[in-house]
């Protein structure tokens, strides 16, 4: 008899444990999601940790081959990875993992995979929102309207309101700020991009012109922040930067308040020389008393632009498919690499 053909042998599912806070574990982890992680791994119960020293994390630790982390993980420094012999690979259901990663993690082989990119999606879309909706100065003359109760003759609106042929400048081209470009291609805007790692040709690619720091604030209608904080960009956008935009020109920050110097930002705000739209703060949140909160040409959200709601469902999606990729030998289709951390916000 011919011998059977040969059948490799399937590859044993990671033993994979959740690690987040309770509050991201009711958020991301419902029974579907759930689920979805079980059929590509074995999920070990219970299914969340938000701590990693008691006895029962410790347990989940010492088994667990990869750590699904979300939203208020705990450290993985030294300690708990000394407890976690075993593990190979974190897969993180949201954007930056400086807050639970250590280079500990990196130094010992351990893979890495963020939904970073996943997460800069809907970041992309409150910003070009933004930037339509104050070409056409919509939250000012929405408050004028509610006030006087009659539309003015809109014969009448100033050549400075509308959206045809603004320049938007683009502060680094990080996720976001690439996705932000793209969706901007359709719209009739010049595209200006400040980003010292990247070049006139890199640039060109992306459909925009490379510029130098100051020369984007001089040259743009708007200035979308999308940096990352580090210690070269605290206080990048400065009072230089801040002046050289022109009369009511919008500066949108979705990225981290601290990128922009708070105490000049108010100032040109109360001086009424430009409009902001400030997802972020520094700090976060303004103190009640503070003067922002009562400019009309100041619009402040709560840090809602990145992923809410639904949005969280394309966050465990990404991380189910990267679970299955990187158990399948593929390795991850976003890894977080050791070489990249210090431009990673």
């Amino acid at each position: 008899m011919p011998n059977p053909p040969h059948r490799p042998r399937p590859r044993p599912r990671p033993r994979t444990v959740l690690a987040m806070s309770p509050g991201a574990a009711t958020a991301l982890l419902d029974p579907d999601v759930l689920a979805a992680f079980a059929d590509v791994c074995e999920l070990q119960q219970p299914p969340v940790l938000d701590e990693f020293t008691g006895e029962r994390a410790r347990e989940l630790l010492g088994r667990a081959e990869v750590l699904i982390t979300g939203w208020g993980c705990p450290l993985l420094d030294e300690a708990a990875l000394a407890a976690a012999p075993k593990l190979r690979a974190v897969v993180h259901t949201a954007g930056s993992v400086r807050g639970h990663l250590t280079p500990a993690c990196w130094e010992r082989g351990i893979e890495v995979s963020s939904a970073a990119a996943a997460n800069a999606l809907p970041v992309a879309e409150y910003t070009v929102a933004m930037i339509l909706l104050s070409g056409k100065h919509v939250l000012e003359r929405a408050h004028a309207f509610k006030a006087a109760r009659h539309r003015d003759d809109p014969l009448g609106t100033p050549r400075s309101v509308g959206n045809y042929r603004r320049t938007v400048g683009i502060l680094s081209a990080s996720h976001v700020g690439r996705r932000v470009v793209e969706l901007l291609r359709p719209y009739d805007f010049e595209v200006l991009l400040h980003d010292p790692y990247v070049d006139g040709a890199d640039a060109a690619a992306l459909g925009v012109r490379a510029v130098g720091l100051q020369e984007l604030f001089e040259r743009s209608d708007v200035v979308s922040v999308h940096a990352p904080l580090l210690p070269a960009t605290r206080g990048l956008v400065g009072r230089s930067q801040l002046a050289a935009l022109r009369q009511d020109a919008v500066l949108i920050n979705t990225a981290r308040g601290a990128v922009v110097d708070q105490d000049a930002l108010t100032e040109a705000v109360l001086a009424r020389q430009i409009r902001v739209v400030l997802d972020v703060t520094e700090p976060e949140v303004l103190p009640p008393e503070h003067p922002l909160w009562d400019c009309d040409n100041a619009l402040i959200t709560p840090h809602l632009a990145g992923s809410q709601g639904n949005e969280w469902q394309r966050l465990t999606d990404v991380a189910v498919r990267e679970l299955a990729q990187w158990a399948a030998g593929e390795g991850f289709a976003h890894p977080v690499r050791a070489d990249r951390l210090e431009f990673l916000a």
